[in-house]
């Protein structure tokens, strides 16, 4: 049974939804599911845009013969050859032997390294270069390293389409609602989209932002991820987030309190320092047990967050183990910008915040350690109490 909705009045959306998968890429947890995005432009030419993931292949299929009714497909635009885009591509070709296959030079290599059976020429493109299909013409941008580096993304000059790969999309399944604004975006997507973003491309900001300036320079007027929801009108909103990701500057002033507790006396002088800062009247605080939440939600509310609290008891002289992976996280995917503060916890030698002080300083950028540091050995006394209060009162002020 097919499943499908028009973008405009000739383009049209076919992919498909996955509620099945419970970690994409095999890391991340989507509790919403996700959208696999695929498009097709019926003009005097006809053209599909990217393909979805192998494990949502039969009803993309089933979707894009309906909409080609019996005709040819003349051309498949590649922008982005992972897998959860690319894995349908030769099911295509079997059935359309007659489309010619557009991509960049980079892409025509990785659709060989994934043992894609293509036995035709590529048509490759670089910046710049344009395609007209009849009543429309497309323009493509390099985009590489968002997040691979055979990305491009293609505009139509034609309908002000911006066929944006993996930029500016999202988690969850979109379960009929294509549309921005047939959700509540800033209620129920924003989570989504910023674990998406954080944990797929943060690293790569720099790259973004050279996208979101080629970006400036064109007359957009819907945006076509390959997932999530496609976007119509409110563009500042969405885009400003992306600004503020790929800088890497926080979205709001607020704190994340992040801690490793074995028994609970550590999560007792975090959930204190969380009722400290609130009583001083900062509401917008987060506490998150790291052993039990996933490093992706830790690493989404790094972006958003100005302030991080780092509270983790001391394992076997060194960093409880879940605590160094955030912060091998938090590396890896270069959260910086941020206020830090330390709290540790241990009953013969306390050594947590200076394990975690030298990996800030060695591996993290432009990251500001608060004073003071809060030791506690064992369980939590009256004043620890009163050191939690000044430390409370170290991080509103630096959130002025």
């Amino acid at each position: 049974m097919y499943c499908i909705r028009n973008v405009t009045e000739d383009l049209f959306w076919i992919g498909a939804n996955d509620h099945r998968l419970a970690l994409f890429e095999n890391a991340h947890p989507i509790p919403n599911g996700v959208s696999y995005n695929s498009y097709v432009l019926l003009d005097e030419k006809t053209v599909l845009f990217d393909t979805v993931d192998w494990s949502v292949c039969r009803q993309f299929l089933e979707n894009l013969e309906h909409v080609l009714n019996g005709k040819p497909l003349d051309y498949i635009v590649v922008n982005h050859f992972e897998p959860d885009h690319g894995a349908s591509l030769e099911e295509v070709i079997l059935r359309h032997p007659e489309a010619t296959i557009i991509c960049s030079t980079k892409a025509v290599n990785i659709i060989k390294q994934f043992n894609i059976a293509v036995n035709k020429d590529f048509d490759t493109v670089k910046e710049g270069d344009t395609r007209c299909f009849g009543k429309h013409t497309v323009a493509f941008v390099e985009a590489p390293m968002v997040h691979w580096p055979e990305v491009m993304v293609t505009f139509d000059t034609t309908n002000g389409v911006l066929f944006s790969a993996d930029a500016f999309g999202s988690f969850g399944a979109l379960d009929g609602k294509l549309f921005n604004d047939e959700v509540n975006f800033d209620r129920d997507w924003i989570d989504d989209a910023r674990r998406y973003y954080t944990n797929i491309v943060g690293k790569y900001g720099v790259f973004v932002q050279k996208l979101l300036t080629k970006a400036s320079g064109l007359d957009i007027k819907m945006i076509c991820p390959l997932h999530g929801p496609v976007w119509r009108n409110n563009f500042e909103y969405f885009i400003d987030k992306h600004d503020k990701w790929s800088k890497y500057e926080p979205e709001e002033k607020g704190v994340l309190i992040a801690y490793a507790s074995m028994y609970g006396n550590t999560e007792a002088a975090a959930q204190c320092l969380a009722a400290k800062l609130v009583e001083k009247g900062c509401t917008n605080v987060k506490v998150y047990d790291v052993s039990n939440t996933h490093v992706s939600q830790l690493i989404s509310e790094s972006f958003k967050l100005s302030n991080i609290v780092l509270a983790s008891v001391t394992y076997n002289t060194g960093l409880f183990p879940a605590m160094l992976d955030y912060l091998e996280d938090m590396k890896a995917l270069e959260v910086q910008n941020r206020t830090i503060a330390l709290m540790e916890n241990g009953s013969w030698g306390p050594r947590a915040a200076s394990h975690m002080t030298n990996f800030i300083n060695n591996n993290l950028k432009n990251m500001t350690l608060l004073e003071p540091k809060v030791t506690i050995k064992s369980a939590g006394k009256d004043s620890d109490v009163q050191n939690i209060d000044a430390l409370a009162d170290a991080i509103i002020e630096s959130m002025k």
